[in-house]
């Protein structure tokens, strides 16, 4: 699969799913949006032609910053299990529970807290994804 994009890896969130497109082996793209049951990566080639020819709207680029937030967002927010990474995300969530119940914006340092984790359960999540051969995970 071929596309107009000329950096690869490159960073969506559709509908407030994230999705990345991946340079493949033989020079071509293979698309990837994370999966709401496993939080792993399934393909998603039927949407590269909508993602590439969206103008805004639920659809947007963004940078892979954006992209981890995003996708470990989602991940706290649909997956439940037991372990490590799960009781981060339940951190995080406690955190921005308390400011909303509170009435109030997370402050620089919940932020910075929040970012943090999320950085550390992307890798943890990718480094089991790889582990378990998929082919999309982050390494």
């Amino acid at each position: 699969m071929t596309t107009r994009l000329q950096r690869l890896p490159a960073y969506y969130s559709y509908y407030t799913r994230p999705v990345k497109f991946l340079a493949t082996a033989d020079g071509g793209m293979a698309a990837w949006k994370m999966s709401w049951e496993t939080g792993g990566w399934e393909p998603a080639d039927e949407l590269v032609n909508e993602i590439i020819g969206a103008v805004g709207g639920e659809i947007s680029p963004i940078d892979k910053d954006r992209f981890i937030d995003l996708t470990e967002d989602n991940r706290a927010e649909v997956l439940r299990g037991e372990g490590p990474v799960y009781a981060l995300y339940e951190t995080v969530n406690a955190l921005m529970r308390d400011a909303r119940e509170s009435g109030r914006a997370p402050t620089d340092e919940e932020k910075a807290l929040v970012k943090g984790i999320r950085r550390r359960t992307y890798a943890m999540f990718e480094a089991e994804l790889a582990r378990r051969g998929d082919p999309a995970a982050d390494v």
